[in-house]
């Protein structure tokens, strides 16, 4: 047994000052507000503790990636994230090639049944080629059925999610059969209509990929995707909130009218986060990063973000009244139990009794001291 004190825990709903947190092994055993119980084994009094972050949307990091079918970089790129506070990882996939998107698959279900990511997100290549953004318009197809049992065979359950563009030939298919097998449906990369993604819905998507970004924008006439995703609450929705991808003043009005228990912050990040300008790529394109903004060199399009989940989960907290106790359950909300939640991910996202023993250690301005994942303290910083 661990027992853990600091002067914040964001316990369930609950923010303790101070609290604390007993483990055992990989799991919370107990928690609670006030002095704790015994002797604590270590204390940090001026300390954050959150859940570990949730990263349902992430290509690569730290200069790896993982669309590859290599097991280091991999592992790799998960570990780079974890150092920013990210517990748990959907790893994400370009669109590629259909033997190169089978072998990526295959590697990512071995990491997947490792433990070392939560599974894998395909974000594509089932995309519309008016909005595909960082995607290779080349290799871009309609949803086909036997590609999608070769890629559900290829990946043995470690499919989670997958995005599709609506408006696609096949499409409705498509997201039956996805929703058949238990993976999640999202809408993204799309130039559907209002009442194309709201068929969608209908057929069992729910999740909005990166609303506003990759997707026809709204209008007064024609109001599109996102207005569709926006009103259903069934559904999550996906913001990348970096001050590039959306304007601060938008996340902020949707985190408030969505609320948080619908909004799920990733990071879109590439090989490019944490590391310095220069040219890196996203799957099979170039990327030029310059100002910690990455785009395509061909296009100048925004390809994914340099962003780490520990610096989304400081602009929610600070853009909230900083370090209140509604602006901290609110970050907790959208970058660990709502994603966490939206994932069917049980025993992650949240701190309490029974709970996966993952929990980040932020100091007084939210910066990371101590990542736990799974009880093994994974990283420590100052």
């Amino acid at each position: 047994m661990t027992l853990i004190s600091a002067g914040t825990v964001a316990l369930g709903d609950s923010v303790c000052r101070p609290g604390w947190l007993e483990i055992s092994g990989d799991r919370i055993v107990a928690g609670g507000s006030g002095s704790p119980p015994r002797s604590v084994d270590i204390d940090f009094p001026d300390g954050v503790v959150v859940p570990g972050f949730v990263d349902m949307h992430v290509h690569g990091g730290g200069g790896s990636s993982f669309s590859t079918d290599d097991p280091d970089e991999i592992a790799r790129t998960a570990d780079f994230h974890r150092a920013h506070g990210t517990t748990t990882t959907l790893a994400s996939l370009v669109t590629a090639a259909p033997e190169v998107l089978l072998s990526q698959v295959r590697a990512l279900a071995d990491a997947t049944l490792a433990g070392i990511i939560a599974g894998i997100h395909l974000e594509g290549p089932w995309l519309s080629s008016a909005r595909c953004g960082a995607h290779d318009v080349t290799q871009l197809r309609d949803p086909d059925p036997a590609e999608i049992d070769s890629v559900l065979a290829a990946a043995d359950g470690a499919i989670r999610m997958v995005t599709i563009a609506p408006e696609l030939p096949g499409a409705d298919v498509a997201i039956e059969r996805f929703v058949d097998a238990g993976v999640i449906v999202a809408v993204g990369h799309t130039d559907a209509s209002y009442e194309q993604t709201k068929r969608a819905l209908q057929l069992g998507a729910t999740v909005g990929t990166h609303v506003f970004n990759g997707m026809r924008p709204l209008h007064h006439r024609d109001p599109g995707p996102a207005l569709a995703l926006l009103e259903d609450a069934r559904v999550t929705v996906e913001l990348i909130a970096d001050g590039v991808h959306l304007h601060p003043a938008l996340v902020h009005q949707v985190a408030s009218t969505a609320g948080s228990d619908r909004v799920a912050l990733i990071t879109d990040a590439m090989a490019a986060a944490g590391m310095p300008d220069g040219t890196y790529q996203l799957g099979e394109l170039d990327v030029e990063v310059s100002g910690s903004v990455a785009r395509l060199r061909e296009r100048s399009t925004i390809a994914g973000s340099t962003a780490t989940m520990d610096a989304l989960f400081r602009t929610a907290a600070t853009g909230l009244e900083a370090a209140s106790d509604s602006a901290l359950r609110h970050a907790v909300a959208m970058t660990a139990t709502t994603p966490a939640r939206t994932l069917s991910l049980d025993d992650v996202g949240a701190l309490g009794p029974g709970m996966s023993a993952d929990f980040v250690v932020l100091d007084r301005k939210l910066q990371v001291r101590a990542v736990v994942r799974r009880g093994v303290w994974a990283a420590s910083r100052g």
